[in-house]
């Protein structure tokens, strides 16, 4: 058995490049069961989010060409086209990977939280999917602890700051008072959410939430007091929107440089702030071409959230310490797998054993003898019957000098120092 993670994220490809490898939510469900169709695949699970896409697995043996030739398949790309962005990591490094991540060390704003929420949701539709297996499933369940160690244990998330608190901040560098201006989100889901919030936490009184499903965006208005139309509503309502904030799962964009035009020349060209944290983009790129438009993407956040990373360095450093620890202990765990068949093995022979001299002695007793005896009998057979094969192993290796694995034969059973 091995573990691969592999994927694609912020640092390593620009917004053009992992909106071309995204998974759409309602197509995850469809490429895990694809991808675990392969053989040695047996265990997987997909990440995507707007900073990553990344594939976890768990093997019968070692296979990263099948599971990349797979990735380039789905998603109609030569191999030529996104391998100068990928990362993969085995077995140990895997592991360490993904606490990382968890831990919100290989974020965008170092230590968020969203992306362990992002990663349970992701875990969940597997393992609904059927495609989590011991091992996958074994992994995610310490990667949530240890997440949880490195939050409890460090000052790694003590400050509220994600992808969308800084897309707060920089709206609030343009727009002093947030009170006085109104505010377009558009998509409902959780980066949504933590927009609103921060946006509520900053004085925004005036809050529109356009969603596909307008029972969710009515559901996140009535949290934040604010107005809920359906994403056909948006062209109408874009001319009254100083700010506008972006985050769906759509896999075509939702507003177009004419529509923003459109707004613009009503709103007599009063500048419009704009915020795109989706991929692939919510907003056409072109859309920034336009005079009095300010249209940032989640790449152009990274000044905005640096001095954030610096505030966090030092409990990284701790959060790195404790990930380091317990990937052993999860590596520790797999291999003791291996040792698994072999136990069993021991077990039923020895098992066996002590069936068969418990049915020599329920004989014997049956006949009429002595029941001291028959007892004394059945501990002496029995002990016999148990260290024959290590004995003979063992004074085979003696004779063959092999020292080495006469230690290891008396660690194995227990022995100390002074009895050999």
């Amino acid at each position: 058995m091995t573990l691969l993670a592999f994927g694609i994220n912020h640092k390593t490809a620009p917004v053009d490049i992992r909106e071309k490898v995204a998974f759409s939510p309602e197509k995850v469900t469809e490429a895990l069961r694809d991808l675990v169709s392969r053989q040695p695949v047996t265990e997987a699970v997909i990440l995507s989010t707007c900073n990553r896409t990344e594939v976890y697995c768990g093997l019968d043996y070692p296979a990263n060409d099948t599971v990349m030739e797979w990735f380039s398949h789905y998603h109609h790309l030569s191999p030529e086209a996104f391998s100068p962005y990928l990362y993969a990591h085995q077995d140990g490094a895997a592991v360490q990977h993904i606490l990382r991540v968890a831990s919100g060390l290989d974020s965008l704003v170092l230590g968020e939280p969203q992306i362990l929420g992002q990663i349970k949701e992701a875990y969940t539709t597997a393992y609904s999917t059927g495609v989590i297996g011991s091992q996958l499933n074994r992994l995610f369940q310490h990667t949530f602890a240890v997440a949880k160690q490195v939050r409890t244990d460090t000052a790694i998330g003590a400050s509220p700051v994600s992808v969308a608190f800084a897309a707060v901040s920089l709206a609030k560098q343009i727009f002093t008072d947030l009170s006085e201006h109104t505010v377009l989100l558009i998509g409902a889901g959780e980066t949504i959410d933590l927009v609103a919030r921060h946006l509520v936490e900053s004085k925004a009184k005036k809050l529109i939430v356009a969603n596909r499903t307008i029972e969710r965006a009515s559901e996140l208005a009535r949290k934040f007091n604010a107005t809920a139309i359906a994403l056909g509503d948006i062209p109408e309502r874009l001319v009254e929107a100083d700010i506008i904030i972006s985050s769906t799962a759509s896999p075509l964009p939702i507003l177009g440089k004419g529509a923003v035009e459109s707004a613009l020349k009503q709103r007599k060209h009063r500048p419009l702030f704009m915020v795109d944290l989706a991929v692939p983009r919510d907003i056409e790129p072109e859309v920034a071409q336009l005079r009095d438009v300010y249209l940032y993407s989640v790449d152009d956040l990274h000044e905005v959230i640096e001095a954030n990373r610096k505030s966090r360095q030092a409990a990284a450093l701790q959060a790195e310490e404790i990930i380091a620890s317990q990937v052993e202990h999860f590596m520790g765990w797999l291999r003791s797998l291996d040792a698994v068949d072999a136990i069993r093995a021991y077990r039923e022979r020895s098992e066996q054993l002590r069936d068969e001299t418990l049915a020599q002695a329920q004989r014997l007793l049956a006949a009429g003898k002595d029941p001291q005896f028959v007892i004394a009998d059945l501990a002496r057979t029995l002990t016999n019957k148990l260290i024959h094969a290590p004995s003979v192993h063992m004074k085979h290796a003696a004779y063959q000098g092999e020292q080495e694995l006469l230690q290891h034969a008396a660690q194995i059973l227990g022995l100390d120092d002074k009895s050999h």
